[in-house]
């Protein structure tokens, strides 16, 4: 079986079951009000009762059709998640198949160093949330990582060498590379770049 056809096998992320009537409406209200606040203000100063107040609606509406404020949160990254996942599942390569598989771990670094700097906010405040930190989607990547990884011909733990790499692309830590540290994005993909390389004998 080749890297393709196990990753076609991954969950991609999903929406979930169409709404209709007053949920629906009151989901979209609630996204766009989510979006709206977390553009002005960042994720951070965002509150459920703001959320709530902004779309109209009573805070236990929020809870009922997102079941936490990290669950909105990563509804929000919902469509950009998506499109990275089909890119790097589907897409042309090097980042999806048809490149060798290191060539495209190296790209899926860099597209997602990209990603998590773009989206910084919302990906750490989904992180401090357990149950969504490790929820299909954000699982489908340490699975991309580790099938590529295996693909290569990487020995010994790959479940342990998958998170060490994408320990490298978490939110926090790219976001303190770049504001504290000035790090380029450029420099991080080269930094990940030389630890994937070793990890897989290169």
């Amino acid at each position: 079986m080749t890297v393709s056809d196990r990753a076609s096998a991954l969950p991609v992320s999903d929406s979930g079951p169409t709404e209709r009537g007053d949920a629906a409406r009151n989901r979209a209200l609630l996204l766009e009000a989510a979006r709206r606040l977390v553009d002005e203000r960042g994720a951070d100063a965002v509150t459920t009762d703001d959320i709530a107040a902004a779309a109209g609606v009573g805070k236990g509406t929020l809870f009922r059709r997102f079941g936490s404020r990290a669950g909105l949160m990563i509804v929000l990254l919902d469509e950009d998640e998506k499109a990275q996942q089909q890119a790097f599942l589907f897409g042309p390569p090097p980042l999806g198949p048809g490149a060798p598989p290191l060539d495209r771990l190296l790209a899926y670094g860099r597209e997602r160093l990209k990603f998590v700097d773009t989206h910084h906010a919302l990906l750490s405040d989904v992180g401090r949330d357990p149950q969504m930190r490790f929820n299909a989607p954000m699982t489908l990547h340490h699975s991309h990582v580790r099938l590529l990884l295996d693909a290569a011909g990487t020995t010994g733990d790959l479940d342990t060498q998958a998170a060490a790499l994408l320990a490298l692309l978490d939110a926090d830590y790219v976001h303190h590379q770049v504001t504290e540290r000035h790090r380029t994005l450029d420099e991080l993909g080269d930094a990940w770049e030389a630890v994937a390389r070793k990890i897989c004998g290169t």
